[in-house]
């Protein structure tokens, strides 16, 4: 059924617009008017794969729905089915409770399909950019146990924690990043504008300065002339490594070598941890199979050389082994993390088990970073404050040579 955009005046005289599905454009208006909107303008909807918005898939078109509007859709609709109501009827009112024109078209395109005798997982898997693997395995496991309402929940909670992760790393590392960016350009502003300027006085005395006051010179002197070539060049190096790390095999070296990064490797290990156990443990308790779920949930961890481990693991397991040896034999896991997959295993509590390592690993990484953000603000103040001490005092030294001279 076409999927109609619509702008009109309610009763009361106030503007109405959005959208609505009907037959045909007549229609279309029927319906408006019976709800009590007079249509001054009915034109059809282009399709959802249509419409680039929010996030970049691989497929090429862009996400309509962020993480977070598929984490408040989620639950909405959970909510809707526990109170009692169809699927299609709660896919109707997501539909009027949302406000951004394209969102509205991708769920009335879903809710069509849905109304046509399809599965709501197939419809989801022909939106690849909006709805991911681990979504649609979980919905296609919640078919199959006819717990639709309870694995949304589930969802919708999977996905508020991988939000309030990522939350939390980005802004961990923009704090930094933004004292960096502020202390490198009041530094190439001193050493560009002012340092030459005051320096200026020394030259023109034409007499022996201090070792300090020489480099300085020199190095402000340097900076102010290339400071376009060497713009240019970080640029273009940025773009090599961007380019570089896009191949699979400058992926998986810079993969490597994130990991082996003092402290930020640390971080980086628990991240991907917590998000592969987190995942792990809502898909198998939502009904995932074993082998399906490590398949899907090895590709949120972000990180090759963690993914090649999982895949190994996956490979040994379909051979029968356990979870815990073969992660254990590939030496990226730690032995807590190996030790309590492998008491799930002889409990029966795997879902339990990993939910808990996913807890203890967002503890960790909550508490790593608060630490190291606590720590770089007086660290990045330390540096700043030694380097502009050493640029006065190169300016001084010659005053205090020159007042030496004069006695």
């Amino acid at each position: 059924m076409p999927v109609y955009q619509y702008k009109g005046l309610r009763a009361d005289g106030l503007a109405a617009s959005g959208i609505i599905d009907a037959e045909s454009p007549k229609s279309a208006r029927l319906k408006l008017r019976k709800s009590g909107v007079y249509p001054t303008e009915v034109a059809e909807q282009a399709s959802t794969r249509q419409i680039p918005v929010h996030r970049t898939h691989p497929s090429g078109r862009r996400a309509i729905l962020s993480t977070q509007d598929l984490a408040v859709l989620t639950r909405q609709l959970g909510t809707l089915l526990v109170a009692g109501l169809p699927l299609i009827e709660a896919l109707g009112i997501l539909i009027d409770q949302t406000d951004r024109k394209p969102a509205q078209t991708l769920m009335a395109d879903i809710r069509e399909q849905v109304r046509q005798g399809k599965a709501l997982s197939l419809v989801l898997e022909s939106f690849p950019q909006d709805f991911s693997p681990i979504y649609v395995h979980m919905i296609r496991a919640a078919e199959a146990s006819g717990a639709l309402d309870q694995i949304l929940f589930r969802l919708a909670e999977f996905l508020e924690k991988q939000l309030a992760l990522k939350s939390k790393v980005t802004n961990a590392v923009m704090y930094p990043a933004l004292m960096l960016l502020v202390g490198v350009s009041v530094l190439f502003f001193l050493m560009t504008f002012v340092v030459p300027k005051i320096t200026a006085v020394f030259t023109d005395l034409r007499q022996a300065l201090p070792w300090p006051t020489l480099v300085l010179i020199n190095l402000s002197h340097f900076l102010g002339t290339y400071w376009p070539f060497l713009g240019t060049g970080l640029g273009l190096a940025v773009f090599w490594v961007r380019s570089h790390v896009q191949t699979p095999g400058g992926r998986e070296t810079a993969d490597r070598l994130v990991l082996k990064l003092p402290l930020i490797g640390s971080v980086a290990r628990m991240v991907a941890i917590s998000r592969l156990t987190s995942t792990l443990s809502t898909m198998l308790a939502s009904g995932v199979q074993l082998l399906d779920a490590l398949d899907v949930a090895k590709r949120v961890m972000n990180n090759r050389i963690l993914e090649q481990a999982v895949e190994i693991a996956r490979g040994n397991i379909r051979e029968g082994e356990t979870i815990a040896e073969p992660l254990k034999r590939s030496g990226e896991f730690p032995p807590l993390v190996t030790h309590m997959i492998a008491v799930g295993e002889k409990s029966g509590e795997m879902e339990e088990m990993l939910r808990r390592i996913s807890q203890i690993y967002d503890n960790d990484v909550d508490r790593v970073i608060t630490r190291m953000t606590s720590l770089m603000e007086p660290i990045m103040i330390l540096v700043m404050g030694v380097i502009v001490f050493c640029i006065v005092l190169a300016i001084l030294l010659p005053i205090f040579q020159m007042s030496q001279m004069a006695r």
